[in-house]
């Protein structure tokens, strides 16, 4: 009886442990806070690479709740972003050879490579994220750069989301009477202008305490992103613009360019980790790869195609400025490019955030807690700011993106896990296979990073 009393008293006192603390650790694995999911729009999952908080040990073994349709709904707004704006540039760079193959060739690999990390997962039920899957396979290491690829990309990713913003924001006021009378300083222009007003409108998002209030912004860029899709479509049928221009059939010399914007549209790696645990029947996730990867294939192929069609050699490097001025469909599909930005800043910050609250001393006070969250925020969309004003060349920006972190991300480290991981396991078939997919990520990387570094450094020394 006294046994039962001291476990009774040993219970209570750790769940009022759990309640204060910003952290513990249930069957081995680290838990952090988070309220917020990153980009899918359940927000009971957390989907940005940092472990889910719980309450108690028991948590951890809740039950899934997330159907198939939903996991499909997920998956889908992850891989659909930037990579819908400049799928028709990278088409008619390449040529349309170049683009039937890195569409169904890199849908294919990225999608195996989703499975291997679902495999990985199989392996230890105590994994939960990405990051999880590489400590598993190297240690503390292979958890540190898998980290640092992550944040990293997600601040390059932000880069791209503000030129964007500069590129469409400028489009939206180029003909208003006041912009064309506003004095400036010498320093900045009138696109320049409006991204600084636009991003200090979008920076007390990342000022908010309670993370969960961000998370309906998930499902408002999900809807940009259909709605960019929609004016597209509609603008050969109601925007009067032709669908008759030839596309190449291969430009070599634009090949590690295209390569690169096209690996970046299949990334999102990052968060199908926790898109399978919270799964209710994750036997299905192989089947949500094939749906999920084949609706973005036949989104990004749609896209590509018919706006090299539409534009030919003058299409830009995002669809939505090669659109008709005139058009009430370019008009919606500007605005919702303009909002998707905005919607960025705080979901994409969030990661970073809860990191920062948790290494923060359990001591501080909660409102220094949140002033040294917003001053790192603000610090930080400040520089995101001032690099994209700087550096304003979406397509080389995101071509580096995709192929010096995506890459490795989304086709390379996935193999590299799953072999470390299940090594002695696996058919020399698979081996081989698996190797070849890495080798063949390193020279895309390796190309891609070349042709984008090269194509920036020369754009910008006419700029200086």
């Amino acid at each position: 009886m006294l046994k039962s009393v001291e476990e009774s008293l040993t219970k209570k006192k750790n769940k009022k442990k759990n309640q204060s603390a910003s952290d513990e650790s249930a069957n081995g694995v680290e838990w952090t806070k988070c309220n917020v999911c990153l980009e899918l729009s359940n927000p009971q999952y957390c989907n940005c690479g940092v472990h889910a908080i719980i309450e108690d040990a028991n948590a951890a073994d809740a039950e899934p709740n997330c159907s198939f349709a939903h996991a499909v709904i997920n998956m889908v707004g992850m891989l659909t972003g930037l990579g819908q704006l400049s799928a028709s540039y990278a088409v008619e760079e390449g040529g349309w050879a170049c683009a039937v193959i890195f569409l169904i060739g890199l849908a294919i690999t990225c999608a195996y490579s989703c499975l291997l990390l679902g495999k990985c997962m199989d392996k230890n039920p105590k994994l939960r994220s990405y990051a999880d899957i590489g400590e598993e396979a190297f240690g503390r290491k292979g958890r540190m750069v898998a980290s640092t690829l992550i944040y990293t990309e997600i601040f390059m990713a932000l880069v791209s989301y503000t030129i964007s913003l500069h590129d469409n924001l400028f489009t939206v006021f180029m003909g208003s009477h006041y912009l064309k009378h506003l004095r400036l300083p010498k320093l900045l222009s009138p696109s320049q202008l409006l991204t600084v007003l636009a991003v200090l409108i979008a920076m007390p998002s990342l000022w908010l305490r309670d993370l969960s209030s961000i998370s309906f912004l998930s499902s408002a860029g999900v809807l940009m992103s259909l709605i960019i899709f929609s004016s597209v479509v509609a603008t050969p049928i109601f925007g009067g613009v032709k669908v008759n221009h030839r596309i190449p059939v291969l430009q070599i010399h634009n090949v590690p360019s295209a390569s690169g914007l096209f690996i970046y549209s299949f990334g999102g790696h990052v968060v199908f980790p926790d898109l399978y645990k919270s799964m209710k029947d994750p036997s299905k996730f192989t089947k949500v790869i094939i749906v999920s990867f084949s609706i973005a294939t036949l989104l990004f192929t749609t896209l590509g195609f018919m706006g090299a069609k539409m534009f030919g050699p003058q299409v830009k490097s995002q669809i939505t400025l090669s659109m008709p001025e005139n058009f009430i469909g370019t008009k919606i599909a500007v605005w919702a490019t303009v909002i998707t930005p905005m919607t960025k800043y705080a979901l994409e910050f969030a990661p970073l955030a809860i990191q920062l609250q948790h290494r923060l001393p359990s001591s501080m006070r909660n409102r220094s807690r949140m002033m040294i969250r917003s001053t790192v925020g603000s610090v930080l969309l400040l520089v995101i700011l001032a690099l994209a004003l700087s550096v304003p060349y979406f397509e080389d920006v995101l071509c580096l993106t995709g192929s010096l972190l995506t890459v490795f991300i989304s086709l390379i480290f996935p193999c590299a896990f799953y072999t470390k991981i299940c090594w002695g396991q696996m058919s020399n078939t698979v081996l081989a296979f698996n190797s070849c997919l890495i080798a063949l990520g390193l020279v895309l990387g390796v190309m891609g990073t070349i042709s984008s570094s090269s194509s920036l450094l020369s754009n910008l020394q006419p700029h200086h």
